[in-house]
């Protein structure tokens, strides 16, 4: 005669057979040695909370035990003891400075800096809330009414960081059954923006209209939207994209164009106004501008302007203002004291073109490779190899010059370089002193040959 059901609809004689089971595991457990139990316990836990087992960060690792080995300092996180200006100060050494966004020299002007100190009296320096619920100050209006007449749009929104307004606004405009296209050298922003949103996603080639246009002809009738994205101006190269082609693809192709001018806004056009200004084209004729007050404004945080219907929406519904607070009253308000002295003070933004074009030319003088540039406020000087383009900073550091390098994977392995972001307040002999280390160094770096591969070879050998 069968036993009667147990839990969970086991028979009696399935429950005493699971008992078992568990009584003889528990057994073999009691067996084993306390030290080969805690080395499974440390095997898992290392898999699960080591952070030093993963791929990326052993990468990094054997990338500073190399620097080490060569005897190249970290050249980032140092500290800059006030305002890093066109000149700087790190440590008890002051340089000249190439690694500041402050393109017009305005950081540190007595009007933003009285600015930014009376809205620390009126608002605090926070806001402590979204602006949906009780963050809203007048100066968040004023200033994004100021963008936008500045722009010759209709609206605008200011959000309190620049990466997450172009993550939460392109997560947010497209779905799973839209298609996104980008320059193969958008910022990061861009990239993790359109993979939340779950669109389909490409690249062209950077500014390569004619294999954009290839894209949109082959996919095109497979997507509900499709959204085009560039920068105003090239955050690695210093070169802008044709703004009149792209309109007229844009438009034949029934797409949105967005247009990144977070190093393009004070920069381009004869009043800074961006890319729009440069081509003199509708800045309304574009769907979506995107910036960051980070460089020109000397703030921090972005903005997009467009129509009025984009900015509504995106306010009561994008999640990366929605629910992030509002932007502190400091930052709006010295933000907006920059604008203003932006479009009073044209003629810093004529100081800034004449600086870009006298370091390239210059640099081109000396055999340098500032790549595409435009000369404006970015200019690489391209060195090849990564560990080259460390050493090359390391030597300008020691000379007191101020230029970090972007090394691999920021960029390919042989595009390794420095970056230097010139601004309105350098001088021509900042300028020209610069550019004859960088050619003398760099000639020094060249002639003592591949150092990883020296290195290697040590390491080998030993």
């Amino acid at each position: 005669m069968s036993r009667g059901r147990g839990i969970d609809g086991l028979s009696g004689t399935d429950k005493d057979k699971l008992l078992a089971g568990v009584r003889a595991t528990r057994k073999a457990a009691k067996g084993r040695r306390p030290t080969e139990l805690a080395a499974v316990r440390d095997a898992k836990r290392r898999t699960a909370f080591d952070f030093g087992e993963l791929q990326p960060v052993r990468q990094m690792r054997m990338q500073r035990a190399a620097a080490d080995l060569l005897g190249i300092e970290n050249p980032y996180f140092r500290s800059h003891a006030g305002i890093a200006g066109n000149r700087t100060t790190i440590g008890n050494r002051e340089y000249v400075n190439f690694s500041s966004y402050d393109y017009l020299g305005l950081n540190g002007h007595p009007a933003v800096i009285d600015a930014a100190k009376s809205a620390i009296d009126q608002y605090g320096v926070s806001v402590s809330a979204s602006r949906l619920v009780a963050g809203e100050r007048p100066i968040h209006r004023d200033l994004e009414r100021g963008l936008a007449e500045f722009l010759g749009v209709e609206d605008c929104v200011v959000m309190v960081s620049g990466h997450a307004t172009n993550v939460t606004t392109i997560g947010h405009l497209l779905g799973p059954k839209d298609l996104v296209l980008y320059d193969a050298l958008i910022h990061n922003s861009v990239t993790e923006g359109a993979r939340l949103s779950g669109a389909t996603r490409r690249t062209f080639p950077h500014n390569d209209l004619d294999a954009l246009e290839d894209m949109l002809t082959q996919m095109r009738d497979r997507a509900e939207r499709v959204l085009i994205v560039v920068e105003g101006l090239y955050s690695m190269d210093g070169d802008m994209p044709d703004l009149p082609r792209l309109l007229s693809i844009k438009r034949r192709f029934d797409a949105w164009l967005m247009v990144d001018e977070a190093h393009s806004l004070g920069v381009l056009g004869a009043t800074g106004r961006g890319l729009a200004e440069h081509w003199d084209v509708d800045p309304n004729e574009v769907e979506i501008w995107m910036g960051t007050l980070s460089k020109t404004l000397c703030g921090c945080g972005g903005y997009i302007a467009g129509s009025t219907t984009l900015i509504e929406y995106l306010k009561l519904s994008a999640p990366g203002f929605l629910y992030s607070v509002g932007m502190p009253g400091a930052v709006a308000a010295a933000a907006k004291v920059c604008l203003d002295l932006l479009e009073r003070e044209p003629e810093r933004v004529a100081r800034i073109r004449e600086n870009g074009q006298r370091f390239v030319a210059r640099a081109r003088e000396r055999g340098l490779d500032v790549g595409p540039s435009a000369g404006y406020c970015v200019v690489p000087v391209i060195v090849g190899e990564s560990v080259s383009a460390a050493m090359l900073s390391q030597r300008l550091h020691d000379a007191g010059v101020n230029a970090l390098p972007i090394i691999f994977p920021a960029v390919a392995e042989r595009s390794a370089r420095l970056r230097f972001f010139i601004t309105a307040a350098h001088t021509d002999e900042e300028i020209d002193t610069t550019v004859d280390l960088t050619a003398e160094a760099l000639a020094e770096v060249r002639a003592a040959g591949s150092q990883l591969k020296k290195l290697v070879g040590d390491r080998v050998r030993s």
